[in-house]
Parts: structure tokens; C-alpha cells; sequence
């Protein structure tokens, strides 16, 4: 088993900028703002042979007795519950505050596995400068530097010696995530992304606050459901570029953009309440642009009457007639309504993605389309579709060689795409048809 180590202290001590030094990537979102990180994000490390899993948590205040910052000390509560190490990150440049003091008191009740490190200590070859945080009760304080990537490779050569020999004996879990399948659930904010799930996980896992924005960065999640391994990756919502003001929030766009491309099956999520709007019809668009595998579903489903439900419906056909492929849902994510089906929709979009095709059968398929109608013929060229072959998946693309193919319609590409879907059952993933002309080899030459 690969250990867990947790990252926590007060906002803005650079928890963020060491879980991306941890894992050598940059999932983490880092700016110099304090409370920018809100739910807990995993994220796998390793030194030399020995494997872990690192946490990061939003700014922890043990005391907060409501809103957003509440819910974010929940977050941090079951990240340390769930770790085997805690890593209790101080800011060594301004030294120690009340909130230290508050934490420390918290983990020491705990009685967990804690280590002390002042973070931010490039340059400070003087360790009275540390003295202080000794008063905290926690032992021995490790300086580092996670921007610079100072007294790392010491601090976890302590915290994991522990568990180097038992990872050697017992092997690590590389090939288990293979077969694991990227869900990432996309809307425009507060549509209740975490909510669902949150729901699905039965447990707070996420943020989920009716405040729009509460989602900051995009949160994966390990899941598993009937033998099927999942990664459920919380997205940030979506708005119009001319809403989106804040610095920090631009980053949590590209975050979601990253996680909808890295996704191989992508839940986009309506509002009943306010229906289909032209920005959910924009994020459908780049859905449909990466090529990713989607699932339509519409949240807070019981929360409209009659009239409203029908508007919506329609709503979904006149604004999204492009996503006509994809499977559409009525779901309640608070209330665990319509989720079961939901899970089948989003199998059938990922297997369908990944589906393979015969190059005979998609000949077939061709051929007998051809006999069925013809492509329409361009002033002295008419557009001969002799095979077809399968160029790739997730999405699927098929390639159509022949003769004068540039003169192919868009209308005609979408008949054959039809015919296509039918044999192959094709829903919920896109399908790109390419056209490939031959060229005659001596039209180039000179006839002598």
C-alpha cells in the first residue's frame, strides 16, 4: 500500500506550490492569494522506488463556525483522518501565528504521525530563526524551500523509510489504474457538479456550498463501482469570458478545459431550473471539439413544475441539436434520482468511444451507402468512395479513400455518419469522417 501524506496549515504557507513539487506536476492551482485551494486534491509522488499518495487541503481553520471556510475545515478534517503522515506546513519568513498554535493543538489531540516543516527557509542558513516554532510541541522542524525544491529529498527520505521495505516486499499498484476510466463532470457554476458527487461517493468529499465559484480547481477522485475502477474529476464552472474577472479564476478555467481534454467520458451538467443556456451550448461545443465521449444530464430536476420541464426539453433540442448523439438524463443529485441509468449511459459512451471496426465491414457499409445515394456531382467531378478504414478512437475517426473527395458534402458526411452509427451502435461519443484522395501519380508530367 502506498502511504498517504496529508499537507496542512493556515492559507497561503505554499501547500499548494509543494504538492506540485511532490507529485512533479502541476495540477495543483498556485497563486499568491491566501484560500485558493477549497477541496482536497490527490495527487501521486515518488522517491527513488518508494510510491505515495500526496494531499493537498485548503487553508485550515479549526474553529470556523460557518460558511465556505467551515466547509473547507471538513475537507481538511478527513484528508489528516485518512493519512499516514501528516505534514504540518509553516511559513519560516513570517513566523508563527495564532492559527499555527490552533492547528497543532488540534493534531496533537489526534495523536497522528505529524511532521513539522517551515516552509519557505531559501537562504536561511541561521537556525535560531526556527527556534520558535519548537514551541509548538511537535519536534524537530525541517526547513524547506518548495518553490526551489530545497530539503526535500531529506524530509522524505525520513517520512517514507518506514515504508521503503514494506512497498519492496508487497509491489507497488501501477497497473491497477490502467483500465480506470477519466469522468469529468462539466457545467456552468453552480449547477451541482460536487453535489452529484459527492452523492455518488455517499460522503463529503467536495466543496459543495450554494454559492457560485466554490469549485476552484479540477479535483480527481478515485471510485469504484461493479468491478469498474473510475477517476471522477470535479470540474470548476464555466462562465462567459466576459464574466470572468479574477486572476485565479482564469486559472480554473484552463484547469477545467485541461480536465475535459484528459477526460475519456465528459457528464455535462444542466440547471433545470434555468435551462439551457448559451454558455451551456458553448461548453457542449468544446466538448464536442476535443472529441471526448459525452453524457447530457439535467440537475434539479425536481425542483421545476410541469411547464418548466417542457420548456427545458425543448430547449435542449433547439440549443444543443449538435449533441443529438449523446444521451440525455433528469436527475436529482441531492435527492439520488435517475443516477442508476446515468451510470449505464456513461459505459455505453465510453465503450463506444473505444469501439473497433473492421475495415471489411466498414467498406460494406461505404459501398452500400454509395448504392443507396450517391454523392451529388461538382460540375464536371463526381466524388467516387471506393474503402474505408477505422483511423482512431476515443473519438472514433473513419477514413474514406477515393477519388474527387474534396467535393463530398457536409450533408453527405453526415448521411454516411448515420449509417455508420447504426451498425456500430454509436452513442455518446462523436464521430469524425475524414476524406482521402488518391492522386493520379503522372498528372504532374509532361506528355511526351
Amino acid at each position: 500500500m502506498k502511504p498517504v501524506l496529508a499537507l496542512v496549515g493556515r492559507p497561503n504557507v505554499g501547500k499548494s506550490t509543494l504538492f506540485n513539487r511532490l507529485t512533479r506536476t502541476r495540477d495543483a492551482i498556485v497563486a499568491d492569494y491566501a484560500g485558493l485551494t477549497r477541496d482536497r486534491h490527490y495527487g501521486n509522488g515518488h522517491q527513488g522506488k518508494v510510491e505515495f499518495i500526496v494531499v493537498d487541503t485548503g487553508g485550515f481553520e479549526p474553529d470556523a463556525a460557518d460558511g465556505v471556510v467551515r466547509e473547507m475545515g471538513k475537507q481538511t478534517r478527513q484528508a489528516v483522518a485518512e493519512a499516514d503522515v501528516v505534514l504540518f506546513i509553516v511559513d519560516a519568513r513570517n513566523g508563527l501565528s495564532a492559527q499555527d498554535h490552533d492547528i497543532a493543538t488540534f493534531l496533537r489531540r489526534l495523536g497522528k504521525t505529524c511532521v513539522l516543516v517551515a516552509n519557505k527557509a531559501e537562504g536561511m542558513t541561521d537556525g535560531t530563526r526556527l527556534a520558535e516554532f519548537f514551541e509548538l510541541g511537535l519536534g524537530e522542524v525541517h526547513p524547506i524551500s518548495a518553490s526551489h525544491g530545497q530539503g526535500l529529498r531529506s524530509l522524505l527520505d525520513q517520512v517514507l523509510a518506514p515504508y521503503a521495505i514494506a512497498q519492496e516486499e508487497a509491489g507497488t499498484d501501477e497497473d491497477k489504474d490502467a483500465s480506470a476510466i477519466k469522468l469529468a463532470v462539466a457545467g456552468r457554476p453552480n449547477v451541482g457538479k460536487s453535489t452529484l458527487i459527492n452523492t455518488w461517493l455517499g460522503e463529503e468529499r467536495l466543496v459543495a456550498f450554494d454559492q457560485p465559484g466554490t469549485t476552484r480547481d479540477a479535483i480527481m477522485v478515485p471510485f469504484e463501482r461493479h468491478g469498474q475502477r473510475f477517476e471522477l474529476i470535479d470540474t470548476a464552472g464555466l462562465r462567459r469570458r466576459g464574466k470572468v474577472f479574477e486572476a485565479i479564476e482564469k486559472f480554473s478555467v484552463v484547469k477545467t478545459l485541461q480536465a475535459i481534454e484528459s477526460a475519456n467520458v465528459v457528464l455535462l451538467l444542466i440547471d433545470a431550473t434555468q435551462g439551457v443556456t448559451d454558455q451551456d451550448a458553448h461548453i457542449a461545443g468544446y466538448i464536442l471539439e476535443s472529441g471526448r465521449a459525452v453524457v447530457v444530464a439535467i440537475n434539479k430536476w425536481d425542483a421545476v413544475d410541469e411547464y418548466q420541464r417542457e420548456l427545458v426539453k425543448r430547449s435542449v433540442e433547439t440549443r444543443l441539436p449538435f449533441l443529438k448523439f449523446a444521451s440525455l438524463h433528469l436527475i436529482s443529485a441531492r435527492k439520488r434520482q435517475g443516477l442508476g441509468p446515468l451510470w449505464a449511459s456513461i459505459a455505453q459512451a465510453h465503450k463506444a468511444a473505444n469501439c473497433k471496426m473492421s475495415t471489411p465491414v466498414l467498406t460494406r457499409l461505404l459501398l452500400e451507402a454509395v448504392q443507396f445515394q450517391s454523392p451529388k456531382r461538382a460540375g464536371m467531378y463526381r466524388p467516387k468512395l471506393r474503402y474505408a478504414h477505422q483511423g482512431g478512437m476515443n473519438p472514433p475517426v473513419i477514413v474514406v479513400h477515393g477519388n474527387s473527395l474534396e467535393h463530398v458534402t457536409d450533408a453527405y458526411k453526415r448521411f454516411l455518419e448515420a449509417r455508420f452509427r447504426k451498425e456500430f451502435n454509436l452513442v455518446g461519443t462523436p464521430l469524425r469522417i475524414e476524406m482521402k484522395t488518391s492522386h493520379n501519380p503522372y498528372a504532374d508530367k509532361d506528355k511526351s
